[in-house]
């Protein structure tokens, strides 16, 4: 029997206390957001470097950084790296479709780590690290799946990979623990495994 295929851990009912206050520039990571902005949910690997990614774009106005698309309620970092909770590490976007759109954020994401890796980003190995999408609803829905299918044919021409990057409608987006959120602002030296293919995204 593999690592994987044991049960999950069981999680617990209340979920992970945070402040909810964002370090970097002062708004809530907790919903509800204000009115007229968009949310999404990328998974990149590990969530440090790709928080810090999207809080330094204009338009975003918070990020935060969770674990999503797995089966265990409200689990800890350290249950979702046995990679049997079913989750990935995510960042969650916050952003003002009239500042940055959706075709933005997505080629940053598409670019900035490598989609054709399956459980693993790098030396980071399981599926807590796979690439995601997770939508909250139809339209963006169809636009991650256009994006996929433009970065899949760049990647072709180039001769690279095929991507593996789940895209779903988004269930549940767990936050993680405190010291997580804003973690390359806390720390600045800290880990960052942040690394694209080298081929650009032709999404529009």
């Amino acid at each position: 029997m593999t690592l994987f295929s044991a049960a999950p851990p069981k999680g617990r009912d209340t979920p992970l206390s945070i402040s909810g206050v964002h370090t970097v520039n002062g708004e809530s990571m907790l919903p509800p957001y204000p009115e007229g902005l968009d949310e999404i949910v990328l998974g990149m690997g590990c969530f440090w470097g790709a928080e810090r990614l999207f809080w330094e774009m204009p338009g975003v106005h918070v990020t935060a950084v969770g674990y999503a698309g797995g089966m265990t309620p409200n689990p800890t970092y350290e249950e979702t790296c046995t990679g049997r909770t079913g989750h990935t590490e995510v960042v969650r976007v916050v952003h003002d479709p009239e500042v940055v759109d959706l075709d933005t954020l997505l080629q940053a994401f598409w670019e900035s780590h490598d989609p054709t890796q399956g459980n693993r980003q790098g030396n980071d190995i399981g599926p807590q690290y796979r690439s995601a999408i997770f939508t909250t609803d139809q339209a963006q829905h169809q636009q991650a799946l256009h994006s996929r299918d433009r970065y899949q044919d760049a990647l072709r021409r180039a001769g690279g990979g095929i991507i593996t990057t789940e895209i779903a409608p988004l269930e549940t987006c767990y936050f993680a623990e405190e010291y997580h959120q804003q973690y390359l602002h806390k720390n600045p030296g800290g880990y960052c495994n942040l690394r694209g293919t080298g081929i650009s995204c032709p999404i529009r």
